[in-house]
């Protein structure tokens, strides 16, 4: 088995509860006693959402989420807005495209994150919108996007907010009622800690009364199917779900509930603190603005003179620690470190102290150690 340290933006490392849990006797997914778990499963989720709304579990990765919110909501020829800072926002008008929707990008240059200035200037020039899509915490990037003011705006205008926190939920702030979010979705693997291949969605009456008159064009993701399944005795899913990953999300949002939504995203801040010091105390250079950074990952330039294969090809293989590169025009330009989930001081501190290695092993002219000592003064 292999033992590296996963310091991924997902997926993470699963706590050995989960594991187990997911190892449990599968059980008839149409009988009441999955009813009862799925129940239970889905009601912890919209707990993390903060949200009333019903929360419904798609077998898939967030990008079925993903796909499910904009597939439900507009019409073929309809206008989207979609804000662009990074890969993911790229996949929503990937996914709009595909449904014949009219997709409109709203792009800010990757490493920043848009404002809401930008949002209403876009609404008030173009009243044709139907949604707008944002990427809460664009993991291409390290940037974290202002769900919260942007609601604000969205409360003015007709058009459906929809959220990506898949890579945000259970590790920075959401809280979906207060926020105005009409749909928000979220995937398993990152700061739910849970096993990749779920994702989950949830809806508010707006979106609904939207939905509801829309001849959905997706078949296996139709949410008027999840809704009336869901409303079952027992609950269940249109078609045969994961039953083995559910019990696995269950799990972990047990743990999360232990540990305190608000103990748990407090934990995520400290993290993400002491790795962009620990990146600075090692000369190295934060990607965006801190001011925009994310409370989940962090992307760090790659320093002049060595490559991608050199940092994270070492850390990986010498000393079994696993980073993320760049990607698309960031790939051999970034580095990025996920520091959510389960991630806490030891797992930083094996991190830094392995990345102070590499960067001394490649003849850079530092301190080691530095990483690390900044780790622990955050930690105190």
């Amino acid at each position: 088995m292999d033992d590296t340290l996963l310091m991924l933006p997902g997926p993470t490392t699963v706590d050995p509860r989960v594991l187990k849990a997911m190892s449990d006797n599968i059980v008839n997914h149409r009988s009441a006693i999955f009813g009862e778990i799925f129940t239970e499963t889905t009601e912890l989720l919209s707990e993390v959402f903060k949200t009333e709304n019903q929360s419904y579990l798609l077998t898939g990765s967030g990008t079925a989420a993903m796909e499910a919110a904009v597939a439900n909501s507009v019409k073929p020829g309809e206008k989207i807005l979609n804000i662009v800072g990074g890969k993911f926002g790229q996949r929503f008008i990937q996914i709009a495209d595909s449904f014949g929707i009219d997709a409109q990008e709203l792009a800010v240059e990757w490493g920043t994150a848009v404002t809401p200035q930008q949002v209403e200037e876009a609404l008030k020039n173009d009243e044709d919108i139907k949604a707008v899509t944002i990427v809460h915490n664009e993991t291409s990037t390290g940037v974290a996007a202002p769900i919260k003011e942007i609601g604000k705006v969205m409360k003015n205008y007709d058009a459906l907010y929809i959220v990506d926190t898949v890579s945000s939920l259970g590790g920075d702030k959401v809280d979906v009622d207060k926020y105005g979010i009409d749909i928000c979705v979220t995937g398993s693997q990152k700061c739910l800690a849970a096993p990749p291949g779920l994702s989950a969605i949830t809806l508010n009456d707006d979106a609904w009364k939207v939905i509801d008159n829309i001849d959905s064009k997706t078949y296996y993701l139709d949410m008027k199917k999840y809704c009336k399944s869901g409303a079952g005795t027992p609950p269940e899913t249109p078609y045969t779900p994961s039953v083995s990953l559910i019990y696995a999300l269950f799990e972990a949002l047990k743990i999360i509930k232990e540990e305190g939504l608000d103990n748990r995203i407090a934990r995520h801040e400290t993290a993400a603190e002491a790795t962009r010091n620990a990146v600075k105390a090692l000369n190295l250079e934060i990607f965006p603005d801190e001011s925009v950074s994310s409370a989940t990952v962090t992307a760090i330039k790659m320093p002049e003179g060595v490559t991608d294969s050199d940092i994270r090809g070492i850390m990986r293989n010498k000393y079994k620690v696993e980073l993320a590169g760049g990607q698309d025009h960031l790939k051999g330009n970034i580095f990025r470190i996920g520091h959510m989930g389960n991630v806490s001081y030891k797992e930083l501190a094996i991190t830094f102290s392995a990345l102070g290695m590499t960067l001394k092993g490649l003849d850079f002219d530092i301190d080691m150690g530095a990483g690390v000592s900044a780790v622990n003064e955050s930690f105190l």
